[in-house]
């Protein structure tokens, strides 16, 4: 059980006092023959290992407790370094510590030792050196932990592993993952790099829902075994070693420390995915699951354990995104991507306030006599970080969050100003209908009639003048309110029409049931028109039809992205009224709709202007 040769100490350095005292000598504690007695025989009696040790660290005289503890006679251990006998010299800090305190230099001195039983079995002692008043010597003594340490160990396996799966819990995880990423990279064997595996089970609730937590609880504890079982196979030199962990429901991870690279992780997500596939037994129930896998792989250095699970948790989501039961790969990109959309989530409402977005208007031609009848208004953000953006970049944005109400309220407010205003700078001409796009929840979540009503009588515009485009889907599912409000838009005088027709249902016979004036063919038909060499018959058809149609039902019908001159022969000759694009104008300011007001019809062959 020594940790040194008696006498010496740390890396050899001698114990001081080379001159041992002779067995016989005692040391007088300044007490009475009886007291001596009484004191001997507790000391000896205690079920405490203890021992007396001079200034030297020598033993005085030890205990029955102590000897026993040590496999021999307390006669044996007299005269011994007590340093050698319980391994005191075998750190510097220690070693110190325990020298002070035989130099009075230190009131007392404790630490926690692995020492070797003489049955040969293993226990951990906690010793404790304390100076012994008016003697010159100090107490030392020695408490077996073995089994206070033992329960600790129980406890703390307890609180770091669920209960259900026997795996790793949240805790536990994170602890191993946040020592992974304080390691050197540089450590010999280490690869400086991380990855992760981060898991859900696809539709878990409702195997909890339909047949219980208790089969809920053997399915979990089931995937985590086969979870287990391809972490072993695909760990270090395939010999095992990544940690699998239960993060909460049905939430698991992989953690792969010292990773080669993606394949590495791509093998392990494949392997996990397979082996999920295969139907679980429990009791008589036969269940089958897939799993969602978000995998990450990096550099350990400049990595942090939230930046990691972020990470995960984003490519998770991605996974279940593209349609579950699936692995999907971290993409930069693509998150800088989902980052951006956040942030334009979050400053959404504010740049309303703070004026941030512009109308722009692209005319609206006849294409018989090339005037323009009407303009749409098209929102444009200047955003202060990400420039000038479309509305493709945000309104679906504000559509999901709900500011698309304020956005909205402002561009029907903003375009009807402009609108009256035209008109009233240009009494000779006829006036210009504006036409503002509408999402579908402008309707449920505002009063989109009394709001149009309000904006119409404040700016003067008169509602013939106003049309109001709303998607094919929006439209075509119309019920209820939207349906309700819309009428009562008609009634108003607002011309409603159909945007991007052709995209949805295109149920033709329930138009004639919705208070529709106008629809505005998708750019997919038009562009059909565009190789006049080769040009489908069957394209112009299709058109030609759907206009017929709508002329007959009392609809106009507007053609967008007319690009050429060709096209737009075709779809005057077909007999589409209106049209929408490059070949007229692209999108300009108020200002650049104004001059055209006085420069008369629109050249059909027109090159594309700016």
């Amino acid at each position: 059980m020594s940790g040194t040769s008696e006498g010496q100490g740390p890396a050899g350095v001698a114990v001081p006092g080379s001159i041992r005292p002779s067995v016989t000598e005692r040391h007088n504690f300044g007490r009475t023959a009886s007291e001596l007695r009484d004191y001997r025989a507790a000391f000896n009696a205690a079920q405490l290992a203890m021992a007396v040790v001079d200034h030297r660290g020598l033993v005085i005289s030890a205990n029955e407790a102590l000897a026993a503890l040590l496999g021999t006679r307390p006669t044996e251990l007299r005269d011994r370094y007590a340093a050698d006998l319980i391994d005191l010299a075998s750190d510097v800090r220690t070693w110190h510590a325990y020298r002070e305190v035989l130099r009075g230099r230190r009131s007392r001195f404790r630490c926690t030792r692995r020492l070797k039983h003489p049955d040969g079995r293993a226990l951990w002692a906690e010793v404790t050196v304390s100076p012994v008043p008016e003697s010159g010597t100090v107490l030392l003594s020695v408490a077996d932990i073995s089994d206070r340490r033992e329960l600790r160990a129980r406890l703390r396996h307890l609180q770091m592993h669920d209960p259900v799966t026997r795996l790793p819990n949240r805790t536990l995880f994170f602890e191993r993952l946040t020592a992974a990423l304080e390691s050197s990279p540089y450590d010999q064997g280490s690869t400086g790099r991380i990855g992760l595996c981060y898991l859900d089970l696809d539709g878990f609730k409702a195997v909890n829902d339909t047949l219980g937590h208790r089969v809920g609880d053997r399915l979990l504890a089931a995937v985590a075994t086969r979870l287990a079982e391809c972490a072993d196979a695909g760990g270090p030199g395939h010999g095992g070693g990544h940690l699998v962990a239960r993060l909460g429901g049905d939430e698991f991870a992989i953690l792969v420390e010292d990773s080669t690279g993606t394949e590495q992780l791509a093998d392990l997500a494949r392997s996990v995915l397979a082996a999920l596939q295969e139907p679980f037994d429990l009791a008589g129930q036969r269940l089958s699951v897939s799993a969602s896998i978000g995998v990450v792989e990096r550099a350990v250095s400049g990595t942090s354990a939230t930046g990691l699970m972020q990470a995960a948790d984003t490519t998770l989501y991605w996974a279940k995104e593209d349609g579950k039961s699936r692995w999907t790969l971290f993409d930069p990109e693509r998150n800088a991507h989902r980052m951006t959309r956040q942030a334009l989530s979050s400053m959404l409402r504010p740049a309303v306030e703070r004026g941030e977005f512009t109308l722009e208007y692209q005319p609206l031609v006849g294409m018989a006599d090339g005037v323009t009848r009407g303009v749409e208004a098209l929102v444009r953000w200047n955003h202060p970080q990400f420039g000038t953006l479309t509305p493709n970049r945000f309104v679906a944005i504000a559509e999901e969050d709900g500011s698309i109400v304020q956005l909205g309220q402002w561009v029907l407010r903003t375009a009807c100003r402009q609108a009256r205003q035209w008109q009233l700078d240009h009494p000779d001409v006829p006036p210009l209908f504006v036409s503002v796009n509408v999402a579908v929840r402008q309707v449920w979540d505002s009063d989109l009639v009394a709001d149009v009503a309000e904006i119409l009588a404040e700016t003067g515009l008169p509602a013939h003048l106003l049309q109001l485009e709303l998607t094919e889907s929006a439209v075509m599912g119309s019920a209820g309110r939207p349906l309700q409000a819309l009428q009562a838009l008609s009634d108003m005088g607002v011309h409603i029409a159909i945007d991007d027709f052709g995209t949805g249902y295109s149920n033709l016979a329930y138009l004639s049931r919705l208070p529709v004036s106008v629809l505005k063919l998708d750019g997919t038909f038009v562009r059909g028109f565009q190789d006049e060499a080769h040009a489908n018959p069957a394209d112009e058809t299709i058109v030609q039809a759907l206009v017929e149609l709508a002329h007959r039902l009392g609809l106009t019908v507007t053609a967008e992205c007319v690009e050429t001159s060709g096209q737009a022969s075709r779809l005057r000759r077909i007999g589409c009224d209106t049209g929408q694009g490059w070949l007229y104008s692209r999108a300009v300011g108020p200002d650049r709709i104004a001059e055209m007001l006085g420069a008369g019809p629109r050249p059909q062959a027109a090159a594309a202007s700016g």
